[in-house]
């Protein structure tokens, strides 16, 4: 069975791009080929997509030979989908549902999986938070698109503007690495800003995660204060200790600290609080 162009099938469809579920349709098969080819995935892998929406995606991730299930929140991709996974003989599953609040490992019919998203920007960050800090790790590599100044903000290193909060806890929890960036006039309808395809490889989950999510939220909720200030009310009395145990010096600002500083602090606390 062979697909109708994209177009024909947002037509069919009446698939117009709704700003509140974030859509911006990716339709040339070229780019979404490039993506499906950083997942490395083939026959025997499972791949995870959130928003396939009319599913150029979707069918360049089902040409590697992988079996994919997607999430959906728009009731009129459902019939999409069934038509492709007619054409894929049914190598193709899906569930209605919120990707924030999914249970992935309820839908996923082995692990560990590969995730592969063109996001939904208005939730990307949010999505990629839940994944780095799931427990346990059900995926061994994410290839996922943002925003450009997302993107950029996540590979940021110590001492730039963009270094924050995320660029700590995505190098902490992952191995990410830029794919390609894209331009704006790439999607239909062209979102006002260019995006960039990033690629999260798993590692070791570190067992004081919980902790440098309190220690990067304190520091950075008051990135120009200096760290004897910003990080007083999650040490306490034992900061200087702490401090000097991750070679960090307490006129320090939080833009300034490298990764593993904080994952220093972070070791530290979770074993103070033992």
């Amino acid at each position: 069975m062979s697909l109708p162009p994209l177009r024909e099938v947002i037509a069919e469809h009446g698939l117009a791009a709704r700003k509140g579920l974030g859509q911006h349709f990716l339709l040339d098969l070229n780019l979404t080929a490039k993506i499906a080819r950083l997942t490395e995935a083939g026959p025997g892998d499972v791949v995870l997509e959130v928003g396939p929406g009319p599913g150029g995606l979707t069918r360049a991730l089902l040409d590697t030979g992988a079996d994919v299930v997607a999430i959906e929140r728009d009731r009129r991709i459902p019939p999409i989908l069934a038509q492709m996974a007619e054409a894929y003989e049914g190598r193709l599953s899906w569930a209605e549902a919120d990707a924030l609040a999914a249970d992935e490992t309820a839908l996923l019919p082995r692990t560990p999986a590969v995730i592969a998203s063109n996001l939904p920007y208005n939730i990307s960050t949010e999505l990629l938070v839940k994944w780095l800090t799931v427990r346990p790790r059900w995926w061994s590599r994410c290839v996922l698109m943002f925003q450009r100044e997302v993107g950029e903000r996540i590979l940021a290193e110590p001492g730039s503007k963009t270094y924050g909060r995320l660029s700590v806890l995505a190098q902490a929890a992952s191995v990410p690495r830029l794919g390609f960036y894209l331009p704006a006039r790439a999607f239909t309808p062209p979102p006002k800003v260019d995006s960039a395809v990033l690629v999260f490889d798993d590692k070791p989950l570190p067992p004081y995660l919980p902790a440098l999510e309190r220690v990067t939220q304190a520091a950075f909720s008051q990135r120009r204060k200096m760290v004897r200030s910003s990080l007083k009310p999650v040490f306490g009395p034992r900061l200087e200790e702490a401090l000097e145990a991750a070679d960090v010096i307490e006129t320090a600002r939080a833009e300034a600290i490298p990764v593993a500083a904080y994952e220093k602090l972070s070791a530290w606390l979770t074993a103070s609080e033992m």
